[in-house]
């Protein structure tokens, strides 16, 4: 029933299934608002045209329905600067999900200026990250905006109480959702994941029939697969020598992965709501790229720098992980780590076998390595080696000064 805090017009992130339909719905019925539905195509996968017809079934005015093609700007604008850093969260998993929700919210809060609405709404649960990742994303963006979010909300208790609202509603029911689904699937182009259900079990195995991006390595090609990845200020640009556009490539490398079972992730994570929780993640195309980039930046980065890096990586990780992709300190971190990459440029060559990822090569125009240098044959002064005795002492004289002083205390 309609209040006079209730909001008068909601963007909602919609995705044509029956959760937000039923959500949708529920907005009207609850609220009496109007509502926007905004479907984002990530790479997911899926035919988004079917979620135009759905929401003009349940009433939404065609003027009110933004079906967007996001794939580009998601990899170039957000996956990208991502992977320049080389974040993994809990140093294995590839913020697959997490990287998604920055772009969505950001559609919202214009699609919400654009059409005039005053709240926006998704539809994560109250024991998840992605309700804090939507809505720190909403407030970073606009401070005033109202902000729903239905399962904290309402009064639904069960999967028949959803199904009995929609029955009521006249809302479709494909037969496969009037069941409990096995498990729960979130998908865009960089990754798949899946939790919940049958995967709560963290002893158990992960069924062959949850993998859906992957062929199992050991049904992957008997035979290794080379390939090579040129980039440019840290982001990659082609493959094999093709230029491609940044999602047309990580769809390419998704493929490669596909079929030599790379990137799958059987993860216990710490969540930022404070539970830890069991997901499967298969990031084909990114773990690819991750080997990759820290390939060319073994050539291109001078220690300082590389090291640095590796150690604002976890921060930043854990920023996207947590949804702090608007704050100013992931911006000042992203400044930092851009600033590396102005020099990072060449090619690397993989080795694709069986769920592996093998660098094999790599060569940069700004590569710091000096064969010169560090050559075990005659240098011809390049290098003096007898100046790392100076370098020696100096750096020791701190070790020496306390095992003299050990020494005179007895502890030798």
């Amino acid at each position: 029933m309609a209040t006079k805090h209730a909001p008068k017009k909601v963007v909602l992130a919609y995705s044509g299934g029956l959760d937000t339909s039923i959500i949708l719905k529920w907005l009207e019925t609850e609220f009496g608002a109007e509502v926007v539905t905004f479907t984002a195509d990530l790479g997911q996968g899926e035919e988004l045209e079917p979620a135009r017809e759905k929401a003009l079934k349940l009433g939404i005015k065609p003027e009110n329905i933004f079906i967007e093609d996001l794939r580009e700007d998601f990899v170039r604008d957000y996956v990208f600067p991502m992977f320049r850093a080389n974040a993994v969260y809990e140093g294995v998993y590839l913020l697959g999900t997490s990287i998604a929700r920055p772009l969505i919210a950001k559609r919202q809060i214009e699609i919400a200026d654009q059409t005039g609405a005053d709240a926006v709404c998704h539809g994560a649960t109250g024991k998840g990250n992605d309700q804090v990742r939507f809505e720190l994303g909403y407030y970073g963006l606009n401070p005033d905006i109202k902000v729903i979010a239905p399962w904290r909300d309402w009064d639904f208790k069960s999967r028949s109480d959803l199904i009995e609202f929609a029955e009521q509603h006249d809302i479709p029911i494909a037969k496969d959702k009037r069941g409990e689904a096995p498990f729960s699937v979130d998908a865009n182009l960089l990754h798949t994941s899946s939790e919940g259900k049958a995967l709560e079990d963290p002893a158990v195995e992960t069924p062959d029939s949850v993998y859906q991006r992957t062929v199992s390595p050991e049904d992957a090609p008997d035979q290794p697969e080379y390939i090579t990845i040129q980039f440019e200020k840290g982001d990659p640009v082609a493959i094999n020598g093709e230029a491609m556009s940044p999602a047309t490539l990580l769809t390419a490398l998704n493929e490669y992965g596909r079929k030599h079972g790379i990137g799958r992730l059987d993860l216990l994570e710490n969540r930022f709501v404070g539970m830890k929780s069991r997901g499967m993640y298969e990031t084909p195309g990114g773990t690819i790229l991750l080997t990759a980039h820290r390939g060319i930046e073994q050539a291109c980065l001078d220690k300082g720098s590389a090291h640095l890096k590796d150690e604002l990586m976890p921060k930043y990780a854990e920023l996207i992980y947590n949804g702090f992709w608007w704050s100013p300190e992931r911006e000042m971190l992203q400044a930092a780590i851009d600033h590396s990459q102005r020099y990072v440029e060449g090619e690397v060559r993989l080795k694709l076998y069986k769920g592996n990822v093998i660098l094999v090569g790599r060569s940069s125009p700004y590569s710091l390595y000096s064969e010169k240098i560090v050559t075990f044959e005659d240098d011809h002064g390049a290098y003096d080696q007898k100046d790392a005795e100076g370098f020696i002492k100096l750096n020791a004289l701190r070790l020496r000064l306390l095992a003299g002083r050990d020494k005179k205390a007895g502890k030798n």
